[in-house]
């Protein structure tokens, strides 16, 4: 029998180490569908390095990494460490999508995109001593299928009350920065709604009540979405996920989502400039709204968690600072923010590039917290100076307490908010370590 190992790596902290959690709050559903397209005659071990260890020492045979976003620089290094000790080693994900021949370089094989339609050719290929360069086979339009996921594997790991289902992919929006964009070009493709409550009740049957639907826009189809929560409401189950904002225009959806047991929705808001949202092809997206639309879904019982981008065509550093008001205002719980970086393979990266204004060209330093590029309003050591100002302003004990605490939201759910106020302050020491916060 062969062996398979599978690794979700975590990114490196400014110290170049890794971060370590003691908890995965949120399971990405990756590496257990991988295993779930991997052929029964395999062995599959899954590894999240942010709470557990990587075997170096393994008797695998085959290695597959994960890359996402800037915990890309970590995969390339595990990715090495293998190929020294004579592993194949095969990479995959959003960053080695976009950047197929560059990660190339440092693999053995490289997934480019959905792995559904590829998987079984690359371990048979594996199989028969002839793997390829780089392997890929889009999903079609329409729907798509996925076997059940290998959740047994995540047995007696050290993870959270959530567990990932996905209904579809892609998005109709093409956002210059996007790498979703760069993938699905515009694409929403769905699976059967029979997949989806499959995946569901395996879900419940080992014990876990709270979904995180990791689709990249959930209001991408509203018929598609009615049926879904259609499901929900008949399965009783809690769940979040992410969508656009102007979902929050649409009251009788909001009732439904609330009533299939949506707890919160989070929103790419970007910027609260419109130039700057103009200028990422997210023309679609209207700032004057931003305050209506999130007071609307709260008023429908769904909390709003937000991420932001700073450094925008039309940022400034005034409107970057204006952003504390408006998130205090609306009294997002746990805000997040990235630099705006233009990562290879993206529309914004060719938009930039072409204009001559990279400032660092080493793609592997580029991780959300440091800007790599002059924007047009300020200059990059500006840029980064007033995101952490930023970080650092929001992050205050009298702003997490604003947020959190002083709501009323905070009467009807207090254990909800108290947990958040936790999550500030675990946020607010890694901000002093100038670590970004993300979502694990």
């Amino acid at each position: 029998m062969k062996k398979l190992l599978l690794i979700q790596p975590s990114p490196y902290q400014k110290d170049k180490t890794v971060v370590k959690k003691s908890r995965l709050y949120f399971v990405g559903l990756s590496l257990p569908l991988l295993a779930a397209l991997t052929p029964k005659d395999w062995e599959v071990e899954l590894i999240y390095e942010v709470i557990e260890d990587i075997p170096f020492d393994t008797d695998a045979d085959l290695i597959g990494i994960s890359t996402m976003g800037h915990g890309v620089i970590r995969s390339i290094d595990i990715a090495k460490e293998f190929r020294k000790k004579g592993k194949k080693v095969i990479l995959g994900g959003y960053m080695a999508s976009i950047m197929p021949q560059e990660a190339a370089k440092y693999s053995d094989s490289v997934v480019v995109g959905d792995a559904e339609m590829i998987w079984e050719e690359v371990l048979s290929d594996f199989c028969s001593g002839r793997l390829k360069e780089i392997y890929e086979k889009p999903l079609p339009n329409g729907y798509f299928s996925t076997p059940m996921p290998r959740f047994d594997l995540l047995k007696g790991k050290k993870i959270g009350d959530f567990l990932p289902v996905q209904a579809g992919r892609g998005c109709p929006n093409s956002c210059s920065f996007c790498s979703v964009s760069c993938l699905y070009k515009g694409r929403y493709i769905k699976r059967p709604l029979e997949e989806v409550v499959r995946d569901i009740k395996q879900i419940k049957d080992l014990g876990f009540k709270k979904i995180l639907l990791l689709d990249d826009n959930i209001f991408s189809d509203r018929d598609y979405l009615h049926k879904l929560l259609d499901t929900f409401i008949e399965l009783n189950v809690t769940w979040m996920s992410q969508c656009e904002i102007t979902i929050g225009h649409d009251n009788d959806l909001l009732q439904k989502l609330y009533k299939s047991g949506c707890q919160t929705l989070s929103f790419g808001l970007e910027s609260i400039t419109k130039e700057s949202l103009d200028k990422m092809d997210k023309s679609w997206a209207k700032p004057s709204d931003y305050d209506y639309l999130i007071q609307n879904i709260r008023k429908h019982g769904i909390d709003v968690s937000t991420e932001m981008v700073v450094g925008a065509e039309g940022d400034t550093l005034e409107s970057i600072r204006k952003t504390k008001d408006f998130i205090e205002k609306n009294k997002i719980s746990v805000p997040r923010f990235y630099i705006l970086t233009p990562f290879p393979g993206t529309r914004f990266f060719e938009q930039i590039e072409k204009a001559g204004r990279l400032v660092n060209k080493d793609i592997y330093s580029y991780d959300g917290t440091s800007a790599v590029y002059k924007p047009q309003n300020m200059t990059p050591d500006e840029l980064t100076a007033v995101y952490w100002e930023l970080y650092e302003n929001l992050f205050t004990f009298k702003s997490i307490i604003k947020r959190n605490i002083l709501r009323r939201e905070m009467l009807k759910t207090p254990f909800k908010y108290l947990f958040n106020t936790i999550v500030n302050l675990y946020y607010r020491e890694q901000i002093k370590r100038r670590i970004t916060p993300n979502i694990f």
